[in-house]
């Protein structure tokens, strides 16, 4: 009998629904725009700054389709790339160094669709144009930085357990020499410098982590393979949220930022076409610093508004945009901090972030906490971003700075190099742990390779790459409608939700459309077909062989289907090969093959088999098929 579960229609009609909704997004053109960032703790984002663009934008005669505030951000809406640049020609000299002005593209999607979580297919750089960077991380300079650190933290805790010793020195390769005095207590010395190793690199001395050999009054530290190659991966880690902040700063939309093998990372840019400025936000200096807060949230306001602002403090503000009093004097700089590792406190068993400072850090906190204990201390993450301004025909160049409240937290007890903050949830403690990392970078980059792809390209290979995935899918279908008849018609309607399901699964999960992903569903497309022919064809064979037309179609199926599975396991282990060792354009590949693979099974063997038995299963005597 040709019968088909209510079921799976139901699963169809779902899937139907849900793969509309998902893949209407991406009927929307982005409107190209101005993304006005601000770049100080002075500067705001308000209706005040709005009046002033928009005043701006019209002495220029530029009409723009909508100024809007969203978040941090103004975005000025344009109606093409042409009116784009010359608003930012006209906004980036005269809001000067307060603001960042970047190109953009604005979503145009309607809210409701927003807050189901629709949103368009991400367009790589190929299409987009922007500018690419690929930027390799000195390994070797952080391992070198981390382990001065432990050389500098084995002195203090063995001048401060008084424990004699002529010399603590890192070896060219990076182990660590400790001479102890004559008659030095060398069991002691080697348990303190096991502690203080165990609480600076979170990992117990011995195992995974660092060895300690003795031999007379001689220690040798030396770090394990496995620390090294964390102390190499936590550089790459720290560089990649350092320029991940600084790349949100700039205002990019859909930037992309990822490793690259060992000790690279990718930086792309979609919209951006000045490399100099790029070059100068992304290798930008950071630091943390630590301060005393003097005033509570109240106390600041209070002093915001009225201008009067105590003579031995400063306004600061914290990511939410609330000020803070705190003294001009630098406790602790962010050169002093040696680590930071998200942990858990042992006496209430709460998340915490264990900090360890150096030992002239460690000696100015215990000074300021044996007086403050009660009081609360603030971090602050100061950017100094290098700018170049064109005055009278010459170059002037200069900096700004971006300073920003990280933690504010009271002091519990008194305490030195090594500290806990606590009060914190557990993603809390880890990104205050990773910000505090990556106040700096923790070793030099450099910018191997760089290039810029041109919008106007961007846009013919998006024309290019939709007119040959629309020239494969029109060429197929003509020929299965000519060739199969009403089977290719069905097979034609499959083909159809398959593309509307491969780009609704894209757009929903925010996979990357790139030129090679143009490649990929082309090629699924291709694959889907061969499914369909499996299928008809095995059709055919019954009804050659004499058998009933409903049975050829329930047989053809079920023959058909374990062949198209194997075949089409085939390829998504290629696809997840590619994903796996491939980068950029190779994963942009995988991605889409697989997706299309998986959907073109479904629509191949499900939705064509259930508008077959709609066609056929209500004809009580079937003569013969239309195939």
């Amino acid at each position: 009998m040709l019968e088909f579960p209510r079921w799976k229609y139901v699963l169809i009609l779902l899937v139907l629904a849900v793969a509309t909704l998902y893949a209407l997004p991406n009927a929307y053109q982005k409107n190209p725009s101005v993304q006005i960032t601000p770049s100080t703790s002075e500067a705001r984002i308000d209706e005040a700054l709005k009046t002033r663009v928009d005043g701006l934008l019209k002495e220029a005669g530029v009409t723009p389709v909508g100024t809007e505030i969203d978040e941090n951000h103004l975005l000025v809406r344009l109606h093409d790339s042409d009116a784009q640049t010359l608003a930012s020609d006209t906004l980036r000299p005269v809001l000067g160094e307060n603001y960042s002005v970047a190109l953009n593209l604005a979503s145009t999607v309607p809210d409701w669709l927003s807050n189901l979580g629709a949103r368009p297919m991400t367009l790589g750089l190929d299409l987009q144009g922007g500018v690419h960077f690929v930027m390799q991380v000195d390994q070797a300079a952080a391992l070198q930085k981390r382990v001065e650190g432990y050389a500098d933290g084995i002195r203090t805790v063995l001048r401060d357990a008084r424990i004699g010793y002529s010399s603590v020195e890192r070896r060219p390769d990076n182990s660590i020499g400790v001479v102890l005095t004559e008659g030095a207590d060398v069991n002691a010395a080697r348990t303190q410098i096991a502690t203080s190793l165990a609480s600076a690199s979170g990992q117990a001395v011995g195992g995974s982590g660092p060895q300690i050999t003795t031999e007379g009054n001689r220690l040798t530290v030396r770090l394990s393979a496995g620390e090294i190659d964390r102390i190499a991966a936590d550089a790459v880690e720290q560089n990649r949220t350092v320029i991940s902040n600084r790349i949100n700063a700039i205002g990019v939309a859909e930037p992309v930022l990822q490793r690259q093998g060992e000790d690279r990372l990718v930086i792309q840019l979609p919209g951006l076409q000045d490399t100099a400025e790029a070059k100068r936000l992304i290798g930008a200096t950071a630091t943390l610093e630590f301060r005393a807060v003097t005033g509570d949230e109240n106390q600041a306001a209070a002093a915001v508004a009225s201008g009067n602002i105590p003579a031995d403090s400063r306004i600061y503000y914290n990511e939410a945009g609330t000020p803070l009093l705190l003294s001009r004097r630098i406790l602790v700089s962010g050169d002093q901090l040696i680590n930071a590792n998200p942990q858990t406190d042992s006496k209430t068993g709460l998340p915490s972030v264990g900090i360890t400072l150096n030992s002239a850090g460690g000696k100015r906190m215990l000074d300021h906490t044996l007086q403050n204990v009660g009081q609360r201390l603030g971090i602050v993450y100061v950017e100094r971003i290098p700018t170049v301004r064109i005055v009278d025909g010459q170059e002037v160049r200069s900096a700004r700075s971006v300073e920003r409240v990280i933690s504010s937290s009271t002091i519990q007890g008194v305490f030195g190099r090594e500290f806990q903050t606590t009060g914190l949830s557990r993603e809390e403690a880890n990104d205050l742990a990773r910000q505090l990392k990556a106040g700096a970078l923790a070793a030099p980059m450099d910018f191997v390779e760089e290039r810029v792809v041109g919008p106007s390209l961007g846009a013919e290979n998006v024309e290019r790459g939709v007119t040959a995935v629309l020239y494969a899918f029109v060429f197929t279908l003509i020929f299965f409608m000519i060739y199969y008849r009403m089977f290719g018609i069905v097979t034609c309607l499959a083909l159809i939700l398959n593309l509307l399901i491969v780009v609704a699964v894209m757009s929903l999960f925010g996979a990357t459309m790139s030129l090679p992903g143009f490649a990929g569903l082309a090629l699924s497309i291709g694959l889907s077909v061969d499914a369909n022919v499996l299928i008809n064809e095995r059709i055919r064979e019954e009804l050659r062989a004499g058998m009933p037309p409903k049975a050829a179609i329930v047989t053809g199926y079920e023959k058909a289907s374990d062949t198209i599975f194997d075949s089409n396991l085939t390829g998504i282990i290629a696809g997840i090969a590619l994903y796996a060792f491939g980068t950029g354009p190779l994963q942009g590949f995988a991605v889409t093959l697989i997706i299309g693979i998986v959907a073109s099974m479904f629509t191949a063997i499900v939705v064509s088999r259930a508008l077959v038995t709609l066609i056929y299963a209500p004809r009580k005597k079937l003569k013969s098929l239309a195939i």
